[in-house]
């Protein structure tokens, strides 16, 4: 059964819209904590990551129960993506596009879907983690699928920025942007989510048009978005940020606030992710 969604305007488009993304690192294991979560009013949409489920597998009746329609890109035991919301959403697309020369054109990863709410465009994304960066004395074919990906992310990036509409690209972005975004950077030299090839595509999808919506509206804070399982990482506070909202100037006018949730870290069983949220006006607010 579908959910009853709310009002197509979304209360006349007054109330701000809430977008959240999340790696929830399995679906299967982690649906009670998610649908605990969204039943607080957290967020109207939820872009997931690394679900491990495919499509068939995906709790759908769970988040239907809890007023949530879900748009699922899902695959066997690794990556999976999904998008799920209280406002009514259409489907764009399920993966990235590529040129028929593009050695991944039979890529089977999934890792990006996209959709519509009212102006804005959202695409959910798994970008992959890249490691190990040499094999063999040479790069990996993992780190070159990395940046391959990465070039084809920011090719559609700047497509999407020429619709001049607002657009909002978030999720699991497997990137340490800056020192301030890591507890201790030396550790992540060389590594392939501070690496120089993966900054370089970074950057440059920051100068097609595109701001890192968290470190825009905090500048000088340190804060994290993974920590991980092992080392003792969490009870050390020795995180990373690696989950990001990137905006368009469209969608970086609308921008109210965003933040990073820490407190599903800290559960039970919890990913080795936590939620990171973003606040958005369905118009451009005025200056007076």
């Amino acid at each position: 059964m579908q959910p009853p969604l709310v009002d197509v305007e979304h209360l006349l488009r007054s109330d701000p819209v809430t977008i959240a993304t999340w790696n929830v690192n399995s679906i299967k294991v982690r649906a009670e904590a998610v649908l605990e979560w969204l039943k607080q009013g957290q967020c109207d949409i939820l872009l997931m990551q690394e679900l491990k489920s495919i499509d068939e597998n995906f709790p759908l009746d769970a988040f239907h129960e809890a007023g949530f329609e879900v748009h699922v890109h899902g695959q066997k035991t690794y990556n999976g993506v999904a998008i799920a919301s209280r406002l009514p959403l259409t489907l764009r697309q399920k993966g990235l596009p590529f040129l028929e020369s593009d050695p991944d054109k039979d890529d089977p990863q999934a890792r990006y879907i996209e959709v519509e709410y009212q102006q804005f465009i959202i695409g959910c994304l798994y970008l992959p983690n890249g490691n190990p960066v040499m094999t063999d004395g040479n790069l990996s074919e993992k780190f070159h699928y990395k940046c391959r990906w990465m070039d084809r992310l920011n090719q559609h990036a700047a497509t999407l920025n020429m619709l001049n509409r607002p657009v909002i690209l978030a999720g699991d972005y497997n990137i340490i942007p800056d020192a301030k975004d890591c507890y201790d950077i030396n550790v992540w030299q060389g590594d392939a989510l501070h690496h120089p090839e993966t900054l370089k595509r970074w950057r440059q999808l920051s100068y097609s048009g595109y701001i890192d919506a968290w470190r825009a509206l905090h500048p000088a804070k340190t804060a994290y978005s993974f920590w991980d399982y092992q080392g003792g990482a969490w009870q050390k506070d020795n995180g990373i940020r690696i989950d990001h909202f990137m905006l368009n100037a469209e969608a970086a006018d609308r921008l109210l606030d965003t933040d990073i949730d820490k407190a599903p870290r800290g559960k039970d069983r919890a990913s080795d992710h936590t939620p990171v949220w973003c606040r958005l006006s369905h118009d451009i607010p005025s200056s007076d």
